[in-house]
């Protein structure tokens, strides 16, 4: 989960999303230039604040001004290669008339051994830390693929507005299936990859497709509200009547919580370049959606039944640890793995020191490693 400012995935608020600005001969110039260089790139922050990101026009001409430069932080996830990876970016609309945008990363030299489809959380987008992210997977063998959610990141939409989790929902599950149908990759296992609040999607397009996918890797997900988070029951419901009245107004509290996704101080300084994400207040039916979603998910955490694997930060106050271990000893999955880091906040692979961030990549890929290999004998069996 990328994050502009951290969130903390309490009752209504947002997560995930980190941007930079400016040209790559910035970052190119001498030390001596070093001075120079960060007037320039704090001017052009500042000019691109003022551009309206209400809608993907504004967000996709900001992204454009800063690609470069938010390639080019010091941050360990942007220092892996790009060479050996294909890369795609596209736009489509789907079936509801909504223009998705969406990013692919495949191995250059040989076919993916498995899909990873990532879900990302709320207020993110695919265009930033899970850039690198991305690389380290697909370097690994893997064929990833990504999206933003309708209002988030460069897709189409209001931002930050979720007027139905379900459709939310079933415009990744229709986006996935279409790639999962391409020959090219139709033979190969298929893993979700959710964070924070993708991790909710996840395990939604999970119930609604059991048989679909050879697992889950699930980044401190969101699949409940703890219980000192969610509001009185006579104040739930006076939300729920102003978001009938006033769905996109932004009027419930929220809390900024850099200070709690990023541990890594140096790591929380680079949040001001995420400019796409979503972190203004969360909107009224978007805070609804939210927490029906996991009071929804939280009934059903008994049915989860594909193979697992949960990680979650033991000092995370943005999504609770404790949902986490609820989730692993309900899920009625067989193959299931929790690993709780200690110490570790929310942003497992964006805010900790470098070497959190390599165990952490270096667990998920062992783990898609093993399932992979299980996914293919089992296709193997079968025919």
């Amino acid at each position: 989960m990328a994050l502009r400012s951290a969130t903390k995935l309490t009752l209504f608020s947002p997560l995930h999303g980190f941007v930079d600005k400016g040209r790559r001969s910035l970052w190119q110039r001498r030390k001596s230039m070093a001075p120079t260089a960060t007037l320039d790139k704090n001017e052009e922050l500042r000019r691109l604040r003022e551009v309206n990101i209400d809608e993907a026009p504004g967000r996709r001409r900001v992204r454009d001004s800063l690609k470069d430069i938010q390639l080019n932080l010091d941050h360990i996830l942007f220092k892996t290669p790009e060479n050996g990876i294909k890369t795609k970016e596209s736009f489509e609309v789907n079936s509801r008339g909504v223009e998705i945008f969406s990013k692919s990363w495949l191995p250059e030299a040989s076919k993916p051994r498995a899909l990873v489809c990532f879900c990302h959380g709320y207020g993110d987008t695919c265009t930033f830390f899970f850039e690198g992210i991305a690389r380290r997977l697909a370097l690994s063998g893997y064929g990833v693929f990504a999206m933003d959610y309708p209002g988030f990141g460069l897709s189409e939409g209001l931002h930050g507005y979720i007027p139905s989790f379900d459709l939310l929902v079933q415009d990744v599950i229709e986006h996935y299936s279409n790639i999962k149908a391409n020959p090219e990759f139709s033979s190969l296992p298929s893993f979700l990859f959710g964070q924070s609040m993708g991790g909710a999607v996840s395990l939604k397009i999970h119930l609604k497709q059991p048989n679909a996918w050879a697992g889950a890797v699930l980044l401190a997900p969101m699949c409940k509200i703890a219980d000192d988070l969610v509001p009185p029951p006579v104040l739930k419901q006076i939300l729920i009547g102003l978001a009938n009245v006033l769905p996109k107004h932004k009027l419930v509290p929220q809390k900024d919580l850099a200070e709690a996704g990023f541990r890594d101080i140096r790591k929380r300084d680079m949040t001001p370049y995420n400019m796409i994400c979503y972190s203004g207040k969360p909107r009224l039916r978007t805070a609804v959606e939210m927490l029906r979603t996991t009071q929804d998910i939280e009934k059903q955490l008994q049915e989860v039944s594909l193979p697992i694997l949960i990680l979650h930060g033991e000092a995370d106050t943005v999504t609770d640890p404790s949902v986490s271990r609820e989730l692993y000893e309900k899920a009625k999955s067989p193959d299931k793995k929790i690993v709780l880091y200690e110490n570790a906040y929310h942003s497992l692979l964006e805010g900790e020191p470098d070497d959190m961030i390599l165990r952490v990549l270096s667990d998920i890929i062992s783990w898609l490693n093993d399932h992979s290999l299980q996914a293919e004998g089992s296709s193997v069996t079968t025919m």
